[in-house]
């Protein structure tokens, strides 16, 4: 299928949903093992108490972050060498794999530290996906986003994001529901891992029958994409990628993946009544960022990402404080809301405003590097940080850090241009 060929409004839509359903079960298989480690933690790490058992499971997870910016480098000079589709196809390859690798693992107790040796392997596969995922994902749908409503369709890949999550946590609380805790923490905890591992192979399929973008196809005859060129011809585009995502992510994954911890090891709350709490406030979440990314296509992206930005900054650290000590479930709800609907100024448009800063021969590089690393440096280690400083005694600097990040990011926002206005996009 060309890309003229798919120019009509029904085939635009179609692969947009086609690509945005692909991430959804990308990030559905990263996910899972955030929702899922309260479980699983002791099978690989059977030593220490609750709070040591997280810690260590939160380093695996940044380690997964490590192959981020590896897999955004060597994945997303292949989207733009040889299409977004293919770098799309590539990604959930690799995620199918890593899924498939966790569900099948033997234990601490089985194999010794051989098991959580495995573990690594498959977080590390599984990064090196998901940092060519982003890249080519946000590329995609800006790219196949028609210029009017570039805001609106781009704000799919967090949708599908949060999907994602979501997903994870409906499966964690549906089967929270069937199985007991031991059986939970026995076997129960793989379900999901295979779950991901044959959803992936769906998606393979579908990816392979997904359009290429005009963008592409117009940027055949440009420089080959490489590091050194991106570096070389773009570096102010790069470092304001890197800034400006710096505090988006690390309030992101603050907000989203470690306050399900949060309000269980700090607030009190059981397991189940923090995943119904998370999981009520993801979903309406997800619903917001196609509202937010329309709104960036009629004001524009800049006054979206300093509302995210004054927003962050100021009520970042009494929305944890108040946390600590709730004790109502919807008064938990309230606050965790409150939360993403702030960070929502960021995620919503942050795809397609790093689309939007460059060129379409190093777009899908340019967005993924820069993005990759400010994901693992702030984004990956955010758990770990947070429990860190609570084993320390000082989890409120948590909060201040969080807010600290977010202020850099306001600077960026505050001196950069509007990308809706000054697009690299030419194709409408």
């Amino acid at each position: 299928m060309s890309a003229a060929g798919d120019s009509d409004k029904g085939g635009r839509l179609k692969s947009i949903l086609g690509g945005s359903a692909g991430n959804l079960v990308e990030w559905f298989d990263w996910y899972v093992y955030s929702a899922f480690g309260l479980y699983f933690a002791p099978v690989f790490f059977p030593k220490g108490d609750p709070t040591a058992q997280l810690l260590n499971t939160a380093a695996v997870f940044a380690v997964g972050f490590v192959m981020r910016p590896i897999g955004a480098w060597i994945m997303g000079i292949y989207a733009d060498r040889h299409g977004r589709k293919a770098g799309l196809t590539l990604s959930v390859t690799l995620m199918c794999a890593g899924a498939f690798l966790i569900a099948v693992c033997p234990g601490y107790a089985t194999i010794g530290w051989g098991a959580p040796a495995l573990l690594v392997l498959a977080r590390l596969m599984q990064g090196l996906s998901v940092g060519g995922e982003y890249g080519a994902s946000a590329v995609y749908l800006s790219e196949m986003a028609g210029k009017s409503r570039r805001g609106f369709f781009s704000s799919f890949q967090y949708v599908t994001l949060i999907a994602g999550q979501l997903l994870a946590l409906g499966t964690l609380l549906l089967l929270q529901g069937v199985l007991s805790e031991a059986e939970l923490e026995a076997w129960g905890w793989r379900i999901p891992f295979a779950i991901g591992g044959l959803l992936a192979i769906v998606v393979f399929r579908i990816r392979r029958g997904l359009a290429e973008t005009q963008s592409f196809e117009n940027a055949r005859d440009k420089p080959k994409s490489s590091g050194w060129l991106l570096f070389r011809e773009h570096p102010r585009e790069a470092a304001t990628v890197l800034l400006l995502t710096a505090g988006g992510t690390l309030a992101f994954y603050a907000y989203t993946t470690y306050m399900q911890k949060f309000l269980v090891n700090t607030s009190g709350f059981s397991r189940e009544t923090a995943t119904g709490i998370m999981t009520a406030a993801l979903a309406l979440y997800a619903l917001l960022q196609p509202a937010a990314g329309a709104l960036s296509d009629r004001i524009g992206r800049k006054p979206l990402m300093i509302g995210f930005g004054i927003a962050g900054l100021i009520a970042t650290v009494p929305l944890f404080t108040a946390l600590e000590t709730v004790r109502s479930p919807l008064a938990a709800w309230a606050l965790v809301m409150t939360a993403l609907v702030i960070v929502s100024g960021y995620t919503s448009i942050n795809a397609v405003v790093k689309a939007e800063l460059f060129p379409a021969h190093v777009r899908a590089l340019g967005v993924a590097l820069p993005y990759a690393l400010a994901n693992t440096i702030f984004g990956g280690t955010a758990e770990y940080v947070a429990l860190w400083l609570k084993g320390e005694g000082a989890e409120r600097a948590f909060y201040w850090y969080v807010a600290g990040m977010i202020g850099v990011s306001l600077i960026v926002y505050w001196r950069m241009k509007d990308t809706s206005k000054h697009s690299q996009i030419m194709e409408d």
